[in-house]
């Protein structure tokens, strides 16, 4: 996942390689034995310190398992990452055990690119097949070396400066339900689905395996390899689905605020993970497969990575209060449909989620303008209002558009 710091923007370059022969392959075995044997013994030992730990293992780790000094150095650096995590977790478990076949190296001294390859100390020489050229002029970091599925990649991290930001002249307001992604401002209303319908398909195989391998006595599916695969892959492919979706709606959330200069604003939903354990249990489950810090983490790095201006709002009441009068207590009218009984405004639940997310953004930000901003904005006394709240006159050149999908309120541009 990229990271955004001050300044810099760090992010992860996949680099497809062929793992030619077994060398690569045989090379992360070793290093994932010595990793496990390394963390076992920092704990055992209840090593802090990265001085302890070298005087502890180094020697061991080129002697016992054949790994290069410099791949010796990392990986008991990278099991002493893992120690500290495991420790700073308060529900800490069992020891932890690496599974995977990942190993991490250095540039220079433990990888290096040349002429169509990557060269891994120790001999291995891997040839490239694809990569990312955008960002081959910005130095490289350091790499993890991954095998899974008969696939090798070496995945390098950047860093690449941070583009300056530009004063917003508007914002557009984000809101995430179950169901939608819905983004824009009083004229713009766009949704975009979650995919979580089509992810929780492969979920549901994934737990039918399960329960149909499985008996009170005995869990045929762990002991299994190939059920146990299977299942792996469905979770892996309902992950995939919803990842791939919040890239894809996060850059076109973003590319929308930059071509029209605005800012974007999202809910804070810290802590919605703790209110969700009161809901059902189906319900539940749908909202945690979804993932909303995911759609939170790509929606700020696509805007750190374009130099879009961000805002994030308190999330109550924004589906609950009329972004046009800020009366709390809206009421319903239809499915998923919300009416002010103070000033009459009527729209649908997300668009209301919406526009007070943006509301909210713009006074922070300080921007007046919009058709629902201004709280104390005059009412119109030249047209009677029908029951949806809008004009029943045309007023004079000017040309209506209407508030996103299902009607609502109608922002006329033109002279009056």
């Amino acid at each position: 996942m990229p990271v955004a710091n001050e300044g810099v923007l760090t992010l992860t370059v996949g680099m497809k390689v062929s793992p030619d022969g077994s060398a690569g392959v045989e090379l992360l075995k070793a290093y994932r034995s010595a990793l496990n044997h390394a963390i076992n013994k920092i704990l055992s030992l209840n090593l802090r310190t990265v001085k302890d730990v070298h005087r502890a293992l180094y020697r061991e780790l080129v002697e016992r398992f054949n790994l290069p000094s410099r791949v010796a150095i990392d990986c008991y650096r990278d099991a002493l990452a893992n120690v500290k995590a495991w420790r700073r977790n308060p529900r800490k478990g069992r020891r932890p055990v690496v599974k995977k076949l990942s190993m991490l190296l250095h540039q220079g001294s433990g990888y290096r690119v040349k002429d169509g390859y990557v060269e891994i100390i120790g001999g291995v020489k891997l040839r490239i097949i694809g990569w990312d050229r955008r960002y081959d002029s910005y130095p490289s970091g350091e790499a993890r070396l991954t095998y899974r599925d008969g696939s090798m990649m070496l995945w390098i991290s950047k860093r690449i400066p941070k583009p300056e930001t530009y004063t917003p002249r508007d914002v557009i307001g984000v809101d995430v339900n179950e169901e939608k992604i819905v983004y824009g401002d009083e004229v713009i209303n766009e949704e975009k689905d979650t995919k979580i319908s089509r992810a929780e398909k492969f979920r549901v195989l994934a737990e039918l395996l399960q329960k149909k391998y499985s008996s009170p006595r005995y869990q045929a599916w762990k002991r299994r390899r190939g059920i146990l695969n299977r299942i792996r892959a469905f979770h892996r492919k309902a992950r995939n689905i919803l990842v791939d979706n919040a890239r894809k709606v996060a850059h076109e959330i973003i590319a929308t605020a930059k071509r029209l200069g605005y800012a974007v604003a999202r809910e804070d939903l810290t802590g919605l993970k703790e209110s969700l354990r009161r809901l059902p249990k189906t319900h539940r489950t749908r909202l945690l497969l979804i993932g909303y810090s995911r759609i939170e983490r790509w929606i700020d790095w696509q805007a750190s990575k374009h130099g879009v201006p961000r805002v994030v709002v308190d999330a109550r009441n924004t589906s609950n209060e009329c972004p046009k009068c800020d009366y709390i207590g809206l009421e319903e009218v239809g499915y998923r449909r919300l009416r002010c009984p103070r000033c009459g405004f009527e729209a649908d639940r997300d668009e209301i989620g919406k526009l007070n997310v943006r509301k909210r953004a713009l006074r922070i930000l300080s921007i007046t303008g919009g058709a629902l901003t201004p709280p104390t904005a005059p009412q119109m006394t030249d047209v009677t209002p029908n029951r949806w709240g809008e004009p029943r006159s045309r007023p004079k050149g000017g040309n209506p558009r209407p508030l996103g999908r299902g009607g609502g309120q109608k922002l006329y541009v033109g002279t009056i």
